[in-house]
This record gives C-alpha cells, structure tokens and sequence, in this order.
C-alpha cells in the first residue's frame, strides 16, 4: 500500500505515504520552493525547520537548469535529503497562457530528475472563466491523464503520480472530472485552480469544491490542495479530507512585510510586540526586525512564518489524535467572517463526516452554541436513538425528566431523588423508561448515559433558542418511532418554557407531572409519585 491511515476524525486522517524516498507522514504542508530565488536553503528548511517534503516546479528546472538538475538529480541540485514534489508548469500555463513543454515530455523530465512526487501537465480552469472554457480544461486534462497514466503504464516508474481535478467552480464539472479521474490509477489526487478563490476569502465555495472532490474519490488514496495559503485554513483541508497542501504563502507575505499569526497576518509596522515565541520572535524585538535591511528583513519573516505553518500542522494532527478537530474549526472560524461563514456550509454537511469520525474517544466535548450541535457525534446519537435503539422490552410508560445539573445523570442526587420517591409509592419501575431530555443529544435514556460522549461534556449556559428546538425535534423524533402506552413530562422551565412544552405537547401529546418551578423540589417530585401512581 502507497498510503496507510493511522488515526481519523471528520474527514480528516493522520496517515503514512510511501515514496522511494522515505515514508511521509501526512497531514503535511509543502512548502513551495522556487529554484531561481532560494533565499532559504531547503536543506534548511528541512533541518532548522523539520519539514520532511518540499514543493517545486519542474518547469522551471527544465526551462533554466536542464543540464545540471539532469546531472545530479533534483535531490543533489537542492541538496533536500526528503521528498520533493514537482509541479508540472500547469501555474505557468494558467498565468501566462502556455509553457515551451509537452505534456509527456514534462512527465518523462519529471521522472529523469527522481521527483518522489509528480504532477501531469494539466490544464487549469482558473476563476471566473465561461463554462465551455471550463468544460474544455476537463476534457482536454482528462485525456492527458489517460496518456500519462498509459505512458508510466509502459515505462514502468518510481515517483508517485498525481492527477489534479479541474472544473472549478462549475460543481458539475468538477464532480465530472473526479468521478472520471478516479476510474485512473493515480496515486495521488488533488483540487486545481483553487488559488484565486482562496485569494479572495471565498471559502464557503472552497468548502463545496473541496466536499465534491472527496465524495468522488478513492478513499483510500491522499489528496492534495494546491496553492494552500494562510494557515488558518489548513484545518479546514485537512477536516475535508486533504493530507496534502503546499504553500508559498511564507514567502510572499514575508515580501510584503506581513507577519503571520495562527488567526491571520500582521503588517511588520504595526507589531509593537511578537505574540510568538519561534526562535526568531525570542531573539529579536518588532524594533529591530524593521531596522534590518530589506533582504534580511523579509529572510527572517519567511522563517518565523514557516515556524508558524510548521506549528499549525502539528496542532492539526494532535486534534485528530485527540479527537478534537472540530474543536479547533470553531476556533480558526472565527478568525475571519469568511472562515465562519465557510464553516457554516461545512456543517450542513456533517453527515458525510460522520462516516470517519471514531465513535469513541479519549477526550471530552466541548459544546459552545448552536454551531457546536452538527458536530458529527452528537448527530450520530441523534440518528441512533431513534433509527437503531429499542427501549425496554417490559417498558410501557415513557417518564420525560429535565438534565440533571450533574454527570452521569443515573448517579446524580437528584435523579437518585426521584427513584427513591417513586419507589416509596410503589411505582413498578419495569414499566417505566426513563429517558432524559438534554441539551445538546436531545433524549438521553437512563440506561445510555455514560455511554460515550452523553456524559463526556461540557457546554456553555444560558442555551439559546435554537439549542432548545433542536432538542425538541429531537423528543418528537423520538417518541414518534417508539410505541409506549403513555408519556409524562417533568418539566424544567429553566431548559423549556412554556410556549415550547405547548408546542411539543400538541406534537407528541403528554400529562405534566408538576407546576412548580423547580422540577427537583419535593413539592414538585410529591406531584410526580402521585401522577404516575395514579395514571400508572
């Protein structure tokens, strides 16, 4: 196997790629190295740094260093130890409208150099184009990929090959060019002409793009993001799917003297402090950074924001580990409003990502608002306990309780409180199921509370309104796919008022136990013994 999973959440995967030159841990950030302006080394890029897989563009070589690259190889020539990735002139195409290669040609040079990773010389759509403009990349980068594949098919190779999927916008092309491209046998796969549309803060229609080629590919084959940009986005590719990403995005903000933070960048001028502590924000003050002259300025900014890419990383990998990617996608949301609003579309589709998510885990929830509440686990419950779970075999009364202010809620004081009345009145508890209704799973029964995550939790208060629809819909849901005899309701004012105990009682039709304010005073748990003996 090229690629191997080791750990999953959402869509994304902390995985292992194999290449001739060594195996890639992946998610993994490429950063982009251009030949002809090497102000950082990339070996040492590799050694201070630590990353283990450089991008460039073998267009360039070809065009500038044909001789020497061939001679000694892009590894020698580079003097890169680990994985190189090769362009294959496809962003020369896109910004200048041709490139002096043949589509074989740039593939066979590829392979002559000992790329580990290779691309095919595709054509890309681009933004904002017409759509037989659009239609024409696919068709015509599909046929080259045909070639490419039949080529390295006769040739035999040793680099992994890459298929980029173009279409761009146009959804339907773009999910054409994936279910196509997936019939050939690639080892990698990535999204084309996603750069202007990143450019542009566009990311709710990345986000479609991005779910659209993952829904249409081999999942068992890694997936590439070309042109990834600023970090705060990288959990968003990794959450959808991609273990791939190369960027030039520290160098060319460093060339506009921007500094980049994990929520965004900062221009030099305006930092009177570094809110940093890579070994370049330890070592100097804002003051002298900008006293440096230019070249040595903007070296020194390309360093600290490669540290701060490289960091992103390994704290996109840990969330997987930890189980807490979606965690840290509500933190990078807020970032910006386009990352919030890219993160919105992201949810609507959390059923897709509960395919991939562990249904157990080593680490708790956190629940934050209404955004929190597509998490892909607490969807997973919702759809289970009405879809999958039976109640009781004997059970034939359903008895409603509030949350209980502790967890597990069976080993609460106050539902303890509650068995113990209902007992004393001689209550036969086997036809009774309790189930409680919370926020944010909706109905929890008695006996499942500590399953995980029901009672491995913790949330934010006061809930608004729409935390308090969503666990109704989810009672009625409920109790429309089960068939008890009667149904009571205890109810907490405090959790649902008034008008929404109305609205679920003309939905699923129940006898209140109490009055009283607080659902777990004795007055109020009197009431509940004496209802439920004497309509039990």
């Amino acid at each position: 196997m090229v690629f191997e999973v080791k750990s999953t959440d959402l869509l994304g995967r902390v995985g292992k790629l194999k290449t001739k030159n060594g195996v890639l841990e992946t998610p993994t950030l490429l950063p982009v190295v251009n030949p002809r302006k090497l102000e950082i080394k990339p070996k040492e890029i590799f050694e201070e740094f630590k990353y283990k897989a450089i991008m460039t563009n073998a267009y360039l070589f070809k065009k500038y260093f044909e001789k020497e690259v061939l001679k000694k190889g892009i590894h020698g020539f580079l003097n890169f130890p680990n994985v190189i990735m090769t362009d294959s002139g496809a962003y020369q195409l896109l910004r200048y409208g041709k490139v002096e290669v043949e589509p074989i040609e740039i593939l066979d040079f590829q392979e002559k150099i000992g790329s580990d990773i290779g691309v095919i010389l595709d054509i890309p759509t681009g933004f904002q184009v017409s759509r037989n403009h659009a239609e024409w990349t696919v068709k015509e980068t599909l046929e080259r990929a045909k070639k490419a594949v039949e080529y390295f098919g006769k040739q035999g190779k040793s680099m992994l090959l890459t298929g980029p999927l173009q279409g761009g916008t146009y959804f339907d092309l773009l999910e054409f060019s994936a279910k196509k491209m997936s019939e050939l046998p690639f080892d990698v796969y990535a999204l084309g002409s996603p750069t202007k549309i990143m450019e542009q803060y566009l990311f709710d229609i990345l986000v479609k793009m991005m779910l659209i080629v993952k829904k249409n590919l081999p999942p068992d084959k890694p997936l590439h993001l070309f042109g990834a940009g600023h970090p705060f986005m990288f959990s968003f590719a990794v959450a959808l799917g991609f273990d791939l990403f190369d960027s030039a995005s520290y160098a060319l903000y460093a060339k506009d003297g921007r500094y980049i933070t994990e929520t965004g960048t900062t221009k030099l001028e305006n930092l009177e402090y570094f809110p940093c502590n890579c070994p370049v924000c330890k070592s100097l003050t804002p003051q002298d950074l900008k006293e440096k002259e230019k070249h040595e300025k903007e070296v020194l900014l390309m360093k600290h924001n490669l540290y701060v890419c490289k960091v992103e990383v390994e704290r996109i990998k840990q969330s997987i580990v930890e189980g807490r990617l979606w965690e840290l996608l509500e933190l990078r949301a807020r970032s910006h409003p386009a990352l919030f609003q890219a993160f919105k579309v992201l949810s609507k589709y959390s059923k897709i990502l509960m395919k991939n998510t562990p249904v157990y885990k080593f680490r708790g929830m956190f629940i934050f608002d209404e955004i929190s509440l597509y998490r892909p686990e607490i969807l997973t419950h919702k759809t289970k306990i009405v879809e999958n779970y039976e109640k009781p075999e004997k059970a034939e009364i359903l008895l409603l309780l509030p949350q209980p202010s502790s967890k597990p809620f069976h080993k609460s004081s106050q539902y303890k409180k509650v068995k113990k009345f209902l007992e004393e009145a001689g209550i036969n508890m086997e036809k009774i199921h309790v189930c409680f209704y919370s926020i944010p799973f909706g109905i929890i029964p008695v006996e499942l509370d500590e399953v995980y995550p029901l009672s491995q939790f913790e949330d934010a208060k006061p809930y608004n309104q729409k935390m308090v629809e969503e666990m109704v819909k989810n009672i009625v849901d409920y109790v429309k796919s089960k068939n008890y005899k009667k149904i009571f309701l205890h109810p907490d004012f405090s959790l649902m008022d008034k008008r929404k105990i109305k609205q679920l009682k003309r939905e699923i039709g129940f006898k209140e136990t109490t009055k009283n304010r607080d659902p777990w005073s004795l007055d109020s748990l009197e009431d509940l013994s004496k209802i439920l003996r004497l309509e039990g």
